[in-house]
């Protein structure tokens, strides 16, 4: 992987509505870290070394050193709590990762040569319908996002979701629909296609 990412954490025991606010009036967001067939564990990180963290996408699917203490554990960002009016994070878990053992994980979808592409500089319109997927792979096989080249599409393609290109070792975490579309590239629309919807 090209980056690495290492979050460092706090042991905390106080719990409750009135403690975590207690907590991120000191800079702090409470947090827990679970998995990997451990105990639970509560844990509170720095909301401004957390938020540099964010500004990376692939932060948010990458394996990830949680270090409490002297200890170190890998692990992956699984859920974030955001404040719904101001910039906030509220809470955040954290959930252990084994080498052995598989896991799920959303991935962005990254359209590369979208500009290139044969349908768009023919003056096509592209349409994204997903723009994220949840795959199953082993930690080390966990890539931070899956690549769909779009050179070779033209006015009218699509590419369905079973269609993808997924790295060796990688899956989709649900059987797709081999019909549902991930990316179109539509006909621009003319001045005498909107004339005519102007007048309906």
């Amino acid at each position: 992987m090209s980056v690495s990412f290492e979050v460092i954490a706090q042991p905390r025991t106080a719990s409750g509505k009135g403690a975590s606010r207690r907590l991120r009036r000191t800079g702090l967001v409470p947090a827990i870290v679970y998995g990997a067939h451990q105990d639970p564990e509560m844990i509170s990180v720095s909301h401004n070394e957390l938020l540099k963290h964010l500004e990376y996408e692939a932060f948010y699917s990458h394996v990830l050193d949680l270090k409490i203490g002297e200890t170190t554990t890998t692990v992956v960002l699984k859920d974030m709590q955001r404040h719904p009016a101001k910039p906030f994070i509220l809470h955040v878990d954290f959930m252990r990762v084994s080498k052995d053992e598989k896991i799920k994980m959303i991935v962005p979808l990254h359209f590369v040569n979208e500009e290139k592409s044969k349908g768009v500089k023919l003056g096509g319109l592209v349409s994204h319908s997903i723009t994220e997927i949840e795959i199953v792979c082993l930690p080390q096989d966990l890539p931070e996002f899956i690549a769909v080249d779009m050179i070779e599409m033209e006015i009218g393609s699509v590419v369905h979701l079973s269609e993808l290109a997924l790295p060796a070792g990688v899956a989709l975490a649900h059987a797709p629909d081999p019909d549902e579309p991930v990316v179109v590239i539509h006909g621009a629309r003319t001045g005498a296609d909107e004339g005519e919807e102007a007048a309906a």
